[in-house]
């Protein structure tokens, strides 16, 4: 049962101390107990309780409670300041147990309390409210919809799909919408133009209902315990790791040859992994000592196992061993903060907009997908994403056997992962956007599990940011904010071995390992490469 609960404010930031992207700097007891809005107008936060049916004016510095009157309707939902009045989401409930309700968006004048006219919502279950300086923007539960209405007589301007499946509170930030969902118990930072999410900050609470924003900061109203947290939003950290994963890996590739030839000057490469964000390396051993340790052109460490002679019915097993930290990592992207084309260093762009056979960026296919993806696009952040939303539209993952080339896959509409990744990367490069590949061995389930599929994807250069993670294939999916789990984000199942620009001299267009030999005679080997999977102590 809620208890209506006195007012208080709760510091959290050390005077002094630089708070990060998504800490929580306060928090506030908000003034009833079931708050499902709330609005700031510069010095006061507003809020709406759709049990009591008033909306309250509480002081932001003082914590004070300074007005309240009573609100329009009957089960408020939403609420937003425009600068000069309040803006009320409500859904005019006429018999909850049928649920026959039709929303309704009421404009308050906050001196008086009265209502100055009343909206008929093109849908009926707004549940968020915010006001972009000149439209307002609804969140509907029901349709899982964001809405953009002229205030002036509810006209539709733009609606698209919400970022998951239960919208809640919204707040504008100038540039951006912010969406509360309450199942995901996350934030999400919403592009107008596209419905792209392009940020998800973990919320504080476990109700997040009502939003605002607030002096560059969001409020963030939780419905369960009765708090408005303060969050950072804007700040200098460029990604946050998360969900340690403390593993042993056992990678091995075991060659047998069935004859009746012999095979000769056998050898095998195992990619070496590297520290990273995503990744500690605690240790590395192998099954026998490697022969030599190369480094290829891209930077990607091997270790050499040779063999002479391979006979009839003889095997040559390399194995090496891995202990690491392996990590989730979101990077905090904000599209406004990302230099231009010609801030890329010269070195990065010399190496990672080459173009070479797999790639073929002068290919006719290739021009005219991105001309389609990209419509005159300037920021390389917009770059990177249009094309990553280009192929989601355009493709669908199907594994046909093949590493083809880049103008044949988008001619085709299918690819494996790495295919996904050479369309990719043609298409970044073709824009002037340095992009690369990385490759691992993956978590199947388990955290003592196998692996002999592995994992292709790519990384992307932002100037101001650096490498960015972007996997196109596994962006395919039905939900924004799960599209934007693919795009800066990598998730703590991948020991990344291999990271390369192209064709290598020791992998190929491989990762993980490859092998060369020559054969005296026919020859029918046995190839098995697979990863193992335990949790270490």
């Amino acid at each position: 049962m809620k208890i209506l609960r006195f007012l208080l404010i709760l510091t959290f930031i050390p005077a002094g101390a630089i708070a990060g992207i998504g800490d929580v700097e306060s928090e506030m007891t908000l003034p009833s107990a079931c708050v499902t809005g709330i609005a700031f107008d510069g010095e006061n936060i507003w809020t709406a309780d759709r049990k009591t049916d008033r909306i309250y004016c509480v002081n932001y510095e003082s914590g004070e409670v300074t007005k309240s009157f009573s609100g329009p309707g009957y089960f408020m939902t939403g609420l937003a300041w425009d600068g000069e009045y309040l803006w009320v989401a409500d859904m005019d409930f006429t018999n909850t147990s049928t649920e026959a309700y039709s929303g309704k968006i009421y404009k308050i004048d906050p001196e008086t309390g009265k209502s100055l006219g009343v909206i008929n919502t093109p849908t009926p279950d707004p549940h968020g409210l915010a006001h972009d300086g000149e439209y307002l923007w609804f969140s509907d539960n029901s349709e899982k919809s964001i809405t953009c209405i002229s205030p002036e007589d509810g006209t539709t301007i733009i609606s698209f799909k919400s970022p998951s499946q239960d919208p809640r509170g919204l707040a504008w930030d100038g540039e951006y919408l912010w969406v509360a969902d309450r199942s995901k118990d996350e934030v999400y930072r919403v592009d107008t133009r596209t419905g792209s999410v392009i940020m998800i900050l973990p919320t504080p609470g476990p109700y997040p209902w009502g939003l605002s924003w607030a002096d560059s900061k969001l409020l963030v109203s939780d419905y369960q315990t009765d708090l408005v947290s303060t969050m950072t939003v804007f700040g200098d950290s460029r990604f946050k790791r998360s969900k340690e994963r403390y593993s042993n890996i056992e990678f091995t590739q075991d060659i047998i040859n069935f004859g009746p030839g012999r095979v000769e000057d056998l050898n095998v490469y195992l990619a070496v992994p590297r520290d990273r964000a995503t990744q500690e390396i605690i240790d590395i051993s192998y099954g026998h000592k490697q022969d030599d340790f190369h480094t290829d052109r891209w930077g990607q460490k091997v270790a050499l196992f040779k063999r002479p002679t391979l006979d009839p019915q003889e095997r040559f097993t390399c194995v090496m061993k891995v202990k690491a930290k392996i990590y989730d990592v979101s990077y905090y992207l904000f599209p406004e903060k990302v230099g231009s084309l010609g801030d890329i260093p010269e070195e990065i762009s010399r190496s990672f907009l080459e173009n070479n056979d797999k790639y073929r960026l002068e290919d006719p296919a290739i021009q005219k997908a991105v001309k389609e993806a990209l419509d005159g696009e300037e920021n390389p952040y917009w770059i990177a994403r249009k094309i990553f939303d280009h192929l989601r539209e355009n493709l669908f993952y199907k594994r046909v056997g093949g590493w083809d080339i880049a103008p044949t896959i988008i001619k085709r509409g299918s690819g494996s992962c790495s295919e996904y990744a050479f369309l990719y990367i043609a298409m970044c490069r073709a824009a002037g956007i340095p992009a690369r590949y990385s490759g691992a061995v993956v978590v199947r389930g388990e955290d003592a599990c196998y692996d002999y599929v592995y994992h292709r994807w790519c990384e992307v250069f932002l100037p101001g940011y650096g490498w960015i993670p972007v996997d196109p294939s596994g962006g395919d999916q039905p939900w924004p904010r799960d599209q934007a789990l693919y795009f800066g984000h990598l998730s703590n199942r991948f020991l990344i071995t291999t990271e390369g620009g192209g064709a290598s001299k020791y992998l190929n267009w491989d990762y993980n390992s490859y092998e060369t030999y020559s054969a005296d005679g026919p020859v029918q080997l046995r190839m098995e490469k697979i990863a193992e999977w335990d949790t270490a102590e």
